[in-house]
C-alpha cells in the first residue's frame, strides 16, 4: 500500500459520485464493512440490474460475497481481483478496489471527451462547413469504390466452387524443390533491386536538397530586388500627377453641377406633369359645363317651339276666316309654316330657317299662291324673330364662354 494509491482512490471515488467521504485513515486497520459497501456501490454503478448478496455478518457470508463480486467483475468487466487481499480489507484491498474505480473513472472521462468532441464537431459543422466539402468528395469516392469492390467480391465468390477444386488439387500436388528455389531467387532479386533503388534515391536526396536551397536563395534575391523597385516607384511622383489632380477636381465640380441640374430637371418635369394634369381636369370641366348648357338650350328650344306652334295655329285660323268668303272656291287652304332659328355647332350665332311642312311640288299652285305666301311668311318671320330673340341670347353667351376657355387653355400652353 502506498500513499499515492490511497489518494488516487479517494479522488476517483469522489469524482464518481460516491455519497460518503472516504478518508485515508479508514484503511489503516481492517474495515470489512466499508470495503463491502464500496464493492456493492461499484458493482451497482457498473451494472444496476445485478443481484449480489449483501450479507456480511458471518465468515461464510463474507467469503461468498467476495467470491460473487470477483466472479462478476471477471465475467462482465474482465477484471481479475485478488480475493485474499479483498478479504483483508486494509491498504492492500485498496489496490484491488483501484482496478475497478480506474475502469469506471476512465469511462467517465472518455464520455466527457466524446461529448466535448461532439460539441466541437457540431460547432465546426455549423461554422466551418466549407472545409468539409473535400471530405464529402472523398466519402463519395470511397462509397463508389466500396460498391465496385463489393461487386467484384460477389463475382469472385461465385467462382469459388470451381476454384476450390483447383486449390485442393494444387495443395495435394507435391512441391518441386527446383521451382520453389527459382521463385524464391526471383523474389530475392526483385527485393535487392528495390533496395538499391531506394539507396540511390536517398543519395540523390542530398543533391535535390542543395538544388532546392539554391532555388530558394535565388527567389529570395528576386523578391528583395522587386521590393526595392516597388519602394522606388512609390517614392517617385508621376509626371502628370498635378494635371491629373486638377482634372479630378474639375470632374468633381462638373459632377456636382450635373447632379444639381438633374435634380432641377426632375423637379420641373414633375411640375409640368402636374400642370398637364390640372389642364386636363379643367378641360374636362369645361366640356361638362358646355354639355350641360347645350342640354338646357335644347330643352328651352323645345319649350319655345311648342309655344310658337300654338301662336301660329291661332294666326292661321284668323286669316282663313277672313279669306273664306272670297277665295274659298279658287284656292285651297294654305299649310301653316313655321320658321326656327337653331344653333349649329361650329358656328356661333348661326341660324337655320325652315318650315314645319314640306314645300308644294306643283308649279301652278306655287305661282297662284306666291303673293299670299309672301304675306303670311312676313307675318310669321316677325312673330318668330320676336320669339327667338330671347333664345339667341344664350347661344351667344355660350359661344363667348367657350372662346374664353379656349383662350385660357392656349395661354396655359
Amino acid at each position: 500500500m502506498s500513499f499515492r494509491d490511497l489518494r488516487n482512490f479517494t479522488e476517483m471515488m469522489r469524482a464518481l459520485g460516491y455519497p460518503r467521504l472516504i478518508s485515508m485513515e479508514n484503511f489503516r486497520i481492517p474495515n470489512f464493512p466499508l470495503v463491502a459497501e464500496i464493492l456493492i456501490w461499484l458493482v451497482k454503478r457498473y451494472e444496476p440490474q445485478t443481484d449480489i448478496p449483501t450479507d456480511v455478518d458471518t465468515e461464510q457470508d463474507r467469503v461468498f460475497f467476495i467470491k460473487a463480486v470477483a466472479q462478476f467483475m471477471a465475467t462482465k468487466a474482465h477484471i481479475k481481483l485478488n480475493t485474499k487481499k479483498l478479504y483483508q480489507a486494509d491498504g492492500y484491498a485498496v489496490k484491488e478496489l483501484l482496478k475497478i474505480t480506474t475502469v469506471l473513472y476512465n469511462a467517465m472521462k472518455t464520455k466527457r471527451m466524446d461529448s466535448e468532441d461532439a460539441e466541437e464537431d457540431s460547432s465546426k459543422f455549423k461554422f466551418d462547413l466549407g472545409s468539409k466539402v473535400s471530405d464529402l468528395k472523398t466519402a463519395r469516392q470511397l462509397a463508389s469504390e466500396i460498391t465496385s469492390k463489393g461487386a467484384t467480391v460477389f463475382d469472385l465468390l461465385g467462382k469459388e466452387v470451381d476454384l476450390r477444386e483447383m486449390r485442393t488439387a494444387a495443395i495435394a500436388r507435391p512441391l518441386e524443390i527446383n521451382e520453389t528455389e527459382k521463385a524464391l531467387r526471383a523474389g530475392i532479386k526483385e527485393i535487392i533491386e528495390q533496395v538499391q533503388k531506394t539507396k540511390e534515391m536517398l543519395n540523390n536526396v542530398a543533391s535535390d536538397e542543395a538544388n532546392l536551397e539554391a532555388k530558394i536563395e535565388k527567389k529570395k534575391m528576386e523578391l528583395e530586388r522587386s521590393k526595392k523597385r516597388l519602394q522606388t516607384l512609390q517614392s517617385v511622383r508621376p509626371a502628370f500627377m498635378d494635371e491629373y489632380e486638377k482634372i479630378e477636381e474639375e470632374l468633381q465640380k462638373q459632377y456636382e453641377t450635373y447632379v444639381e441640374k438633374f435634380r432641377n430637371l426632375c423637379y420641373l418635369e414633375q411640375q409640368l406633369e402636374d400642370l398637364h394634369r390640372m389642364e386636363q381636369e379643367r378641360f374636362e370641366e369645361t366640356e361638362n359645363t358646355l354639355r350641360l348648357m347645350q342640354n338646357k338650350l335644347k330643352e328651352e328650344e323645345k319649350r319655345l317651339m311648342k309655344n310658337t306652334g300654338k301662336d301660329d295655329d291661332s294666326d292661321n285660323e284668323i286669316q282663313e276666316d277672313e279669306c273664306s268668303d272670297s277665295d274659298l272656291e279658287d284656292r285651297r287652304p294654305l299649310k301653316p309654316r313655321l320658321t326656327r332659328e337653331l344653333p349649329i355647332q361650329g358656328r356661333v350665332g348661326g341660324r337655320v330657317v325652315g318650315t314645319m311642312h314640306g314645300g308644294d311640288t306643283e308649279d301652278e299652285e306655287e305661282s297662284d299662291d306666291s303673293e299670299i305666301d309672301v304675306e303670311d311668311d312676313e307675318d310669321e318671320y316677325e312673330i318668330a324673330e320676336d320669339d327667338d330673340e330671347s333664345i339667341d341670347i344664350q347661344p351667344e353667351q355660350s359661344s363667348r364662354i367657350h372662346k374664353q376657355d379656349l383662350e385660357e387653355s392656349d395661354n396655359d400652353f
